[in-house]
């Protein structure tokens, strides 16, 4: 099942703050960009994250061949829909292209993936991608990531270089990250977590985001937890809180010291 999110854009409570010294204005238009920018990139990073799980179904310390061919057996029983080819260590995937489901962790996969086991040593796992238009229905990315992980530390460090668009209206960005994700509590089936950073360029210019201990499930159109540091191409810098109040909405509280907007964003499932 693939996520439709909805973001509703009622402004449900605005507090204000006392204002700090030197604290630049905030306005309702400001931080409903913000939040509109920081989904799309949440967005995008989930696709990548959940093509990137995909690519960790294999045995450490193998030789990388026989980890791609392992890696291979997976993908055709887990995504019948796609065509695969296997070269050495290197995987091709076109998603859609085979008849069948093309369903994994509730998102539907579309386009090509490439995977590369570059390394596979106990100590040292290091997998290269690379997205050529792939899809869930929600955005489409393209781009290439390094994944690095061990046996002994299974937490991933994700370095990545991304365009993305969300297919709805269009919103776009092309940027760079330096992530590291570990299984939610529950585990790797409902989420992640992560922490590090990213910046791009989106329609009004340069925003960078600090990353600290969010919380992702594959389905949702923002962290259920955790906060951002988002500074904007106005260069005012925003947090934007999380929490999680039912099973489908989750409230972003967006502020800058002196003023503070609360959003529900909404995750619906489609039908069928």
């Amino acid at each position: 099942m693939k996520a439709r999110n909805l973001l509703r854009g009622m402004v449900l409570g605005v507090v204000a703050i006392a204002t700090a010294s030197g604290c630049q204005a905030l306005t309702r238009a400001e931080a409903s960009e913000a939040l509109e920018e920081a989904e799309v990139a949440a967005q995008a990073s989930a696709l990548m994250s959940s093509s990137v799980e995909i690519s960790t179904h294999f045995t450490i310390g193998m030789a990388a061949e026989d980890a791609a061919a392992e890696l291979r057996s997976f993908v055709e029983s887990q995504l019948p829909c796609a065509a695969i080819t296997l070269e050495g260590a290197t995987l091709s995937i076109e998603y859609g292209a085979n008849a069948g489901t093309c369903v994994y962790r509730g998102q539907t996969y579309g386009g090509v993936h490439q995977i590369s086991v570059m390394r596979n040593e106990m100590s040292d796992v290091v997998v290269s991608h690379r997205w050529e238009d792939f899809h869930n229905g929600v955005v489409t990315v393209s781009g290439t990531a390094m994944v690095t992980w061990s046996l002994a530390d299974p937490s991933r460090h994700v370095v990545h270089e991304l365009t993305w668009t969300r297919l709805a209206d269009g919103r776009a960005g092309t940027g760079s990250g330096d992530r590291v994700q570990r299984p939610l509590e529950e585990g790797l089936l409902s989420g992640f977590s992560e922490d590090g950073q990213r910046s791009w360029e989106g329609e009004s210019g340069t925003w960078t985001l600090d990353i600290d201990n969010v919380e992702m499930r594959w389905i949702d159109a923002v962290p259920q937890a955790g906060s951002y540091t988002l500074t904007t191409p106005a260069l005012k810098v925003l947090s934007l809180g999380f929490v999680r109040e039912s099973a489908t909405t989750i409230t972003v509280t967006v502020s800058n010291g002196a003023r503070e907007f609360t959003f529900d964003v909404t995750t619906l499932p489609s039908e069928g």
